[in-house]
């Protein structure tokens, strides 16, 4: 059923899922919950999320509430094989599952993993990017009397999903896990604002400190992006479409002008606005000699890497890493393939912050299956009670505690009369 490089590396990626599982208390929490309470019993879930250690921890999770689960990734580079194998063959009194994926496939397999993962006729859909949705919308509508609905992980999927929304081809309910505050305010920034640099200077082996960093988009993965690179002593600069956004920046002590002008300028060039062609053959040609680039954005298109491959002649210069020779003799270097930096070249978010964004799925996907059913289509906020509890539980886990209103004060709050 499943479809992974070896299953004889289960054992590697059985290490990998234990590391993560014991820096995880919030979903050790959940998953005692579930093994209980059973939420998903006799239910199938679909699950396309970058596969790896904490995303198998999710999927045990839903599986000990009861889910027949089907997992697939969500970029082909960010798979990690033995993983994949350990989640396919079970451990540690885990069951094994339906899996499919693996890393380096081609458009065609990758296409055929998301197609296959589906085809059990899912009740719940967990996605990152919105490649699940798209399938079932385009090639498996028969399936869509039987979804409950999903959650989205992903500030690129939300964007998808409201799109949809907006033209009203969405049939069923998604969860926006993205736009949860438990979600954004630290996935988003100090996820991906540690996990970037951790795979640039896993990649690259050079020094931050004294380069010019030019980071596209200041959105939550901008501004983490552009903290951790002041902290590691970078020039900053910012490239903005959005004037409150770029306002932020000069605030924050940022330089901020257009791409145009920063092309020529930066040392190394980050992406991180969800947008396509961030960077083009125009910027390109104003690029200093030996400039990096890479990208921290969910598909592939933010740097124009199609452009390179057909016009530039390419050699790898290590792993990850791809030199390009511009017909003005000067050479670029593209990270990664220009897809998510953070999980191509490294391991994704820090395993603290994804137990949080985890959660928030785990719990997302138990409300849908409990409320579905007074559920309409469109894009649905997470819980304030879901966010909430998560919040606390992840204070607690780290040994800090909160004040309480009085009655007074709630009263003093919630009156108009002072």
């Amino acid at each position: 059923m499943s479809d992974v490089c070896d299953l004889s590396m289960a054992p590697s990626g059985e290490q990998k899922i234990a590391w993560a599982w014991r820096n995880m208390p919030l979903l050790n929490a959940i998953k005692s919950d579930f093994e209980k309470t059973r939420p998903f019993e006799g239910m199938k879930i679909t699950l396309s999320v970058h596969m790896e250690a904490k995303t198998a921890c999710l999927c045990r999770v839903l599986a000990a509430g009861g889910a027949e689960m089907h997992a697939t990734g969500c970029n082909p580079l960010s798979t990690q094989d033995d993983v994949a194998a350990a989640l396919a063959v079970g451990g540690n009194d885990a069951a094994g599952m339906a899996v499919y994926a693996r890393y380096g496939a081609t458009e065609e397999v990758y296409n055929r993993h998301l197609t296959s993962a589906l085809e059990c006729g899912p009740n719940i859909i967990i996605d990152d990017g919105g490649d699940l949705v798209n399938i079932m919308h385009t090639k498996l509508q028969h399936l869509i009397p039987g979804v409950y609905g999903g959650c989205e992980e992903t500030t690129t999927g939300i964007k998808r999903l409201r799109s949809m929304a907006l033209d009203k081809t969405l049939k069923f309910p998604m969860i926006a896990v993205n736009d949860a505050r438990c979600k954004y305010l630290f996935d988003n920034r100090y996820g991906t604002g540690q996990s970037v640099w951790d795979g640039i200077n896993r990649t690259t082996n050079l020094i931050v400190a004294g380069k010019n960093v030019v980071i596209a988009g200041y959105g939550w993965c901008g501004k983490g992006i552009a903290m951790r690179a002041k902290g590691f002593g970078a020039r900053v600069c910012v490239t903005e479409i959005d004037p409150v956004k770029a306002l932020e920046a000069v605030m924050d002590g940022f330089e901020v002008m257009p791409m145009d002008d920063a092309a020529g300028l930066g040392d190394l060039f980050i992406t991180a606005t969800g947008c396509a062609g961030v960077i083009t053959k125009r910027h390109f040609d104003k690029m200093k000699d030996g400039a990096i680039l890479c990208n921290a954005g969910h598909f592939n298109v933010e740097v124009d890497v199609d452009w390179l491959d057909a016009n530039a002649p390419k050699r790898e210069e290590k792993p990850n890493i791809a030199g390009y020779t511009l017909e003005n003799s000067r050479r670029i270097f593209v990270l990664a393939e220009g897809r998510l930096v953070n999980l191509a070249s490294g391991d994704g978010h820090p395993v603290e912050i994804m137990d949080m964004s985890f959660a928030i799925q785990a719990l997302s996907a138990k409300f849908l299956a409990e409320n579905h059913a007074r559920m309409e289509p469109g894009v649905i906020p997470v819980p304030e009670t879901t966010d909430l509890e998560v919040a606390r539980k992840k204070l607690d886990s780290c040994g800090f505690s909160i004040d309480k209103l009085t009655e007074d004060q709630e009263k003093y709050l919630n009156s108009w009369a002072f």
